[in-house]
């Protein structure tokens, strides 16, 4: 009797991992290039034209939602599901630990119902969320309650790098909304005074390499930074920043100030490899910039992408695109939000 009770108990929890697979696999099928194809054709043309509409008014703000894509990526929330066997003798023998997380999944754009991710310090300076609003009002014209935020906001993302100048690179979607947005889960984002292996470490945990990492950071290409984001290296007079590039900014962020900055002088709003000659030349912004050069073969990988546009083009679209997609709702996860700020 208490062996077959057992049997009986492993054939459940046997089936519950095939249908766990079985969802995942299905997932994995609803994510894809041209999701949209027939249940909203022109979704991506959509928020083109919005983007560009937008893009036009404020150049600028192009940045913000790139950096919005990476904010929301970044920010996950884990919830661990343990399958078990409890046995006649009162026993619970672990069978397997599984970790759904939550990506792209458009929370960072969610108004706060307490302290939401878009009230954290970190996220204060972001803008567009107006143009987000704007573009899913289109998109809910068009085709009520079918395009997520989150899928909305990859695609932003792709069109400011495109019109930037930057590689048109196809974005899988499919992805759903997420209902929970917290400002204590954004502590998890990177900061601009990490050092080499802080920064790896964070993004291995992310599922991305070192490699990867410092072709994302090419991003800082476009945008501006706010000057306490980097006060302590100029009031620190830290030595590796070429003393000319440090004199310039202290005239731009006189004590006291938080201006504004060009993360880019050259070209603030041209999506190209010239970050990566600014690091080489001691002129990367933030602390996260210049320790790319900490390692020989990380400062190898910076003087190859220094060197070449087109290869950085392809990397950056291969590392945003992996980045993406990983742990993204869909299927019967989440919601599709009519309204981006509050869930249905």
């Amino acid at each position: 009797m208490a062996l077959e009770r057992e049997r009986r108990a492993t054939l459940v929890v046997a089936l519950a991992m095939a249908l766990w697979i079985s969802g995942a696999m299905r997932a994995e099928a609803q994510f894809k290039v041209g999701f949209y194809s027939q249940s909203c054709p022109r979704a991506e043309a959509i928020v083109k034209e919005e983007i560009e509409k937008a893009l036009a008014d404020d150049e600028g703000v192009g940045a913000d939602l790139l950096r919005m894509h990476f904010h929301d990526y970044f920010v996950r929330i884990l919830i661990a599901l343990l399958v078990v066997i409890i046995t006649v003798t009162g026993l619970i023998n672990p069978i397997a630990l599984v970790l759904y997380d939550q990506g792209c999944d458009g929370s960072i754009l969610l108004d706060s119902t307490n302290t939401a991710e878009k009230d954290a310090q970190i996220n204060l300076t972001l803008e567009g969320f107006d143009i987000i609003d704007d573009v899913k009002e289109k998109l809910e014209a068009a085709c009520k309650g079918v395009v997520s935020c989150a899928d909305l906001l990859a695609f932003a993302a792709r069109d400011a790098v495109a019109h930037y100048g930057g590689i048109h690179y196809e974005v899988p979607s499919g992805r759903r909304d997420g209902r929970i947005s917290v400002a204590s889960d954004t502590d998890i984002l990177p900061s601009p005074d990490f050092k080499l292996s802080k920064l790896t470490d964070l993004f291995v945990s992310k599922g991305l390499s070192q490699s990867e990492m410092i072709v994302l950071s090419g991003a800082h290409t476009v945008g501006i930074a706010h000057c306490d984001a980097f006060s302590k290296r100029l009031d620190s007079a830290d030595p590796r920043m070429d003393v000319k590039y440090a004199a310039a900014l202290r005239k731009q962020c006189p004590p006291g100030s938080n201006n504004t900055v060009s993360m880019d002088p050259h070209s603030p709003h041209k999506f190209d490899n010239h970050y990566y000659r600014l690091v080489l030349d001691s002129r990367g912004l933030f602390t996260s910039d210049d320790t790319l050069l900490s390692a020989w073969s990380t400062a190898a990988q910076v003087k190859w992408l220094a060197c070449d546009f087109k290869g950085f083009q392809r990397e950056f679209e291969a590392a945003i695109v992996k980045m993406g997609a990983i742990g993204v709702l869909t299927g019967y996860g989440g919601e599709v939000r009519t309204n981006c700020r509050v869930v249905n």
